[in-house]
């Protein structure tokens, strides 16, 4: 156990579980994840491993025992008649027969239908009759003769989630961590093992859950297969539903005009639509029709009456073509079907979650730390809906006067939830309001920069906020700075003109703005003086492009490292020197000489390792060497060459993120411009 699993299971008794133990446990039972933790969180919140392992058995019994497998609902049925009484876990849903005047339940997995239930559970938990509710049920058998009455009788219910919480609790348990803490903690309680991911990889799939926090709330991810786009949304929460696109119609989404039963959007907070894209899937477009107007106004019609409802909508779907593809070739809503390809639809979206910047889900990535009993957060989060933290920025910054109303508002939403999620009780420093907001920002300026492409009666935004010590902040989504020759283009006018290059934002000024690392610099011929910013998750960055044009000519460079201990660190080292290997002339003798501390774990390690690099740089007229500073206190990081260049490293060489080294076919092994980069900055200096 970690220092964080320690202190989430003294902050929050019994209201966690290792999130390991849900994987061990669910075998081959096709049961949400907070059903098992529902259970788990009975019996094995603790941190006590026989205790665990105990409740593990336990757990496993019951659900041996209750859960209702599709293949043995026979022998389930057959042990209810002959015990006259059982106690099975199901999804169970409840339709009203008018005939009868009498509500009838269906068991999904037992196959049962026309169980007798009475009104007050109906009552109680509405969301019975609106696709149905995990439940630990008492299911009956009570023969009559009378064939047209139904033998089986419903005893009890119990829907598998919390009864009530301790929101002030929580709050106060919450400030007991940091933020990066709180982060990790969250990041684990949707199954994933933090230090797999770097802060903008975790905040970017964290806003999956803002949906779940704020009302009305429009989110849409598209990206690559495997990246566990709708895992939060079919797992996660008893107030989530996650339906194929393909799969939806008025009257099951909004409203049956001739029934008068209100659809999904009535009884779920979130909406979700899986496998949303695909140009050739046939929509029906009233069904498109009603969207638009509920995403815009919360409302929609049955006759003459309007209705109004909370549900957040999140659209979720793969995409089939790279970035840079489609930002040369069409937009980055090219995958959507072609009646939600409109931009009055798109316009209505809140935040673009860039999918293709989360890594391709690996079995090492999921979580063995504790994280919350689902269930238990999923409250919290019901219960934070009622809250309005959009506000919570203004007396630190000033959104740009040039967003309009609706952008200014799919800002807001996007701020106020993950400031819900991260900050429940507002005690962000502005440093951390300022990242919040950023990603906000970019969040709904990736949704409006496509619009321009799609739809040319769009007026370009200047998305930026200034901050009261007069600071300008320029927001930019990654892909612009990694693909700016593609990123800024624009839709034909209604003459057939095509509007020229947005090359800079309407109204931005960037003079006292970082540049980020990517835009184009053709003006440039050689390596100069500089400072360059990169962004978390940023592709396209190589050893070669960064350090090559201010080493060559160079025969002698000292590298200043304090950590070149761990095996990813080690390569990292011998990537530098394949680059000055493939870069260099062959005759050319190059030194390359190390400055770095010893590791205290494993010294002999380190030295063997560095003697292999020795050994193989030797083969190509490249003479490396090394000491240990012995007082272990060197901090700064940096190159210095014999052509008068020194290049300041934040993060040395150690500037990527986690990838599979054991994976010979992948291309993040092969090639380091398919890799996703830490956030670092480089600083390059004439020495002399």
């Amino acid at each position: 156990m970690t220092a964080l699993d320690d202190k989430i299971n003294e902050c929050f008794p019994g209201l966690v579980v290792r999130k390991d133990l849900v994987k061990a446990v669910k075998g081959n039972a096709i049961v949400p994840s907070y059903v098992l933790e529902f259970l788990l969180g009975q019996y094995c919140a603790t941190n006590d491993e026989s205790s665990i392992q105990s409740g593990i058995e336990t757990v496993k019994e019951i659900l041996r025992k209750h859960y209702v497998h599709r293949n043995e609902a026979g022998l389930i049925r057959s042990n209810i008649r002959e015990k006259g009484r059982w106690k099975v876990i199901d999804k169970v849903s409840v339709d009203l027969n008018t005939d009868k005047d009498a509500y009838e339940a269906t068991f999904a997995n037992l196959s049962i239908k026309k169980v007798i239930i009475d009104s007050d559970t109906v009552k109680a938990h509405p969301k019975l009759l609106v696709s149905g509710v995990w439940c630990i049920a008492d299911v009956e058998y009570e023969h009559s003769e009378d064939k047209s009455v139904e033998p089986w009788i419903l005893g009890g219910i119990k829907p598998i989630q919390l009864s009530k919480f301790d929101y002030e609790a929580f709050l106060g348990a919450r400030a007991r961590f940091t933020t990066d803490e709180w982060i990790d903690l969250l990041f684990q309680t949707v199954g994933f093992d933090p230090e797999m991911f770097g802060r903008r990889s975790k905040l970017l799939q964290l806003m999956r859950l803002v949906p779940f926090v704020e009302r009305n709330y429009n989110l849409i991810e598209l990206g690559p297969k495997g990246t566990g786009k709708s895992h939060i949304f079919s797992e996660f929460s008893p107030h989530g539903i996650l339906i194929s696109g393909g799969e939806v119609t008025v009257p099951k989404l909004f409203v049956n005009n001739s029934s008068g039963k209100i659809g999904l959007v009535g009884y779920w907070d979130v909406v979700a639509f899986d496998e949303f894209a695909g140009r050739q899937k046939r929509v029906d477009k009233a069904l498109v029709d009603i969207m638009k107007n509920y995403m815009a106004n919360k409302s929609f019609s049955r006759g003459v009456e309007t209705l109004g409802a909370e549900a957040s909508m999140v659209f979720v779907g793969n995409t089939k073509h790279n970035v840079p593809y489609m930002l040369k070739h069409t937009d980055l809503f090219e995958e959507l079907p072609e009646k939600y390809y409109d931009s009055a639809f798109i316009d209505r979206l809140h935040t673009y979650v860039p999918g293709w910047e989360i890594d391709v889900i690996r079995g090492e990535m999921f979580a063995s730390g504790y994280g919350f009993v689902v269930d238990y957060l999923a409250e919290i989060l019901r219960h934070m809906r009622n809250d309005d933290y959009s506000n919570r920025y203004q007396a630190l910054f000033t959104l740009s006067a040039d967003i309009s109303t609706r952008d200014r508002d799919g800002v807001n939403k996007t701020f106020s939830g993950m400031m819900k999620l991260l900050f429940p009780a507002d005690n962000a420093t502005e440093v951390e309001v300022e990242e919040i907001l950023h990603l906000a920002v970019e969040g709904r300026k990736r949704v409006k920069d496509q619009l321009l492409r799609i739809d040319s009666t769009y007026p370009e935004t200047d998305f930026s906020f200034m901050a009261q010590d007069g600071r300008k902040v320029v927001v930019k989504t990654l892909e612009e700075t990694e693909y700016p020759q593609y990123y800024h283009k624009r839709a034909a006018a209604h003459d057939g003109s095509t509007p020229e290059s947005a090359g800079d934002v309407k109204g931005a000024s960037t003079s006292n703005v970082v540049q980020y690392a990517g835009e184009a610099e053709t003006d440039v011929v050689g390596p100069r003086e500089g400072h360059k910013v990169f962004s978390e998750n940023q592709k396209g960055v190589t050893f070669a492009d960064i350090f090559w044009p201010w080493l060559k000519g160079a025969t002698n460079i000292v590298l200043t490292d304090p950590y070149i201990r761990m095996f990813h660190q080690l390569r990292n080292l011998m990537e530098f020197i394949e680059m000055i290997a493939q870069h260099k002339a062959p005759e050319d003798e190059v030194t390359v000489h190390l400055v770095t501390c010893a590791d205290e774990a494993y010294p002999e390690k380190q030295q063997t390792n560095l003697i292999a690099i020795e050994a193989a740089a030797g083969a190509a007229g490249i003479k490396f060497s090394w000491e240990f500073d012995g007082t272990n206190r060197i901090h700064a990081r940096h190159l210095v060459t014999d052509r008068g260049w020194k290049i300041s490293l934040d993060r040395g060489l150690d500037i990527f993120q986690k990838f599979e080294m054991n994976d010979a076919f992948s291309l993040a092994n092969r090639l380091q411009t398919y890799r996703q980069v830490k956030a670092f900055e480089i600083t390059y200096l004439r020495s002399v």
